[in-house]
């Protein structure tokens, strides 16, 4: 019994972002809730249920699936983010051939900092918008801006106060600290709408969506599988050093991440977002010391049941957009600090014309919107400077960092 209130526990610390992520982009959370259980359980299957682990959406697709269900629709979408699953499965393989290290050659810092980066700033107009109570493209105007700005900056404070001054438990749950705080505001406001709510079953099964398989779709959902591979390798080393077992050995690097592509698949099947390792659930094991993987599964249960709860998802549906806008700005720009922690902590040498040809390349092609296309294939923003930057590591010689940019600060010197 003491397991199973465990694995509500972690559900509920995963729970905000679980349902953040379907909600920003246009998805289902029941389908969500629903992909994520089963997701875990593939997971634990494929890993042997030796990883205290639960499985949701990397916050590095949210700005992927928001484009791609605009542009491409859900169903084509959710094609892309298979065709990224495969890509896990593809690693996994290559992991096992080749040993850990491949990953770092693949995709060094280089190349991973400013695809994070555009993965984060890419979308930040969206964010603004919707923290005015406009729609994403900011066409509409959907809430008076006047209401919708107090409410995202309550939104937003109360997500970067519990983040950084909380202590414990409440330290892992900022989100859903911002968005009730936030959802309360609006309902002294007036603009939740409970209709959806009134009109729900309580029992109702989730709209699940088929993948449909468009070549535009897949080649720019592919290169966004970058970042939350690089990301799995982080969590296994965390959830590692929490736990004191060398999950990178036993099961295996190649294991785990095979676990998160077909988690990822299996949820594209029934369109819910992808599923990868999860950041605040290691942060809940190692304050609450639920080292068992089994309570993991009970977590993946409880999220498969209440996926079948209709008035839960409506609920969920009711959350106001500058509650929603105000999250994201903080979300997306600490999605760029990441990218840029990653160059600074591996300590890239931007002097280096080579690094700097490929990072500044990439961040104007991604946050320019930079799109090459023949006919009807096309490629553009993530996915294009995605490509950039690997072939770009590629094809520069080694040998060009030898040639640095000079600042302006040596040319003066020089000059004297």
């Amino acid at each position: 019994m003491m397991q199973v209130l465990q694995g509500a526990q972690m559900l509920f610390v995963a729970f905000g972002a679980l349902v953040l992520v379907p909600l920003l982009t246009g998805l289902d959370p029941n389908v969500a809730l629903f992909g994520a259980g089963i997701g875990t359980l593939i997971f634990q299957v494929i890993t042997r249920r030796s990883v205290p682990i639960f499985l949701a959406s990397s916050f590095a697709f949210i700005a992927p699936i928001l484009y791609g269900v605009n542009n491409f629709g859900i169903p084509a979408t959710m094609g892309g983010l298979m065709a990224a699953g495969v890509i896990y499965l593809i690693m996994g393989g290559i992991i096992r051939v080749k040993g850990v290290d491949i990953i770092h050659k693949l995709l060094p810092p280089v190349v991973v900092g400013p695809v994070i980066m555009v993965i984060g700033l890419g979308l930040a107009p969206t964010a603004v918008n919707m923290a005015l109570g406009k729609s994403g493209d900011g066409s509409e105007q959907l809430i008076a801006g006047d209401i919708a700005i107090w409410i995202s900056l309550l939104s937003l404070l109360t997500t970067i106060a519990v983040s950084v001054f909380a202590k414990g438990f409440f330290k892992l749950v900022p989100i859903m600290a911002g968005i009730a705080v936030g959802y309360v505001a609006s309902l002294v406001m007036g603009i939740v709408d409970f209709t959806q709510v009134a009109n729900a079953s309580w029992l109702m099964m989730p709209a699940f969506t088929l993948p449909e398989f468009n070549i535009n779709a897949i080649l720019f959902m592919i290169p966004v599988a970058i970042a939350p591979a690089v990301e799995h390798v982080g969590d296994m080393l965390a959830i590692s050093n929490v736990t004191r077992k060398d999950y990178l050995k036993k099961p295996g690097l190649h294991r785990t991440m095979a676990g998160d592509g077909a988690a990822t698949i299996a949820a594209s099947m029934f369109g819910a977002p992808p599923n990868t390792t999860y950041s605040e659930v290691t942060g809940a094991v190692m304050l609450t010391k639920a080292f068992n993987p089994k309570i993991m599964t009970y977590a993946a249960i409880t999220a498969i049941v209440l996926a079948f709860v209709g008035k839960l998802g409506a609920l969920l549906l009711t959350i106001p957009l500058p509650v929603m806008g105000g999250i994201m700005i903080l979300l997306f720009g600490s999605i760029a600090t990441v990218g840029l922690n990653t160059l600074i902590r591996n300590q890239v040498d931007l002097h280096d014309s080579r690094n700097l040809a490929i990072v500044g390349v990439t961040l104007v092609f991604g946050i320019g919107g930079m799109a090459f296309g023949i006919g009807d294939f096309s490629l553009q923003g993530i996915s294009l400077c995605g490509l950039v930057a690997i072939v770009l590591n590629w094809v520069l010689p080694r040998q060009m960092g030898e040639n640095h940019i000079v600042d302006s600060a040596q040319m003066e010197e020089e000059s004297h």
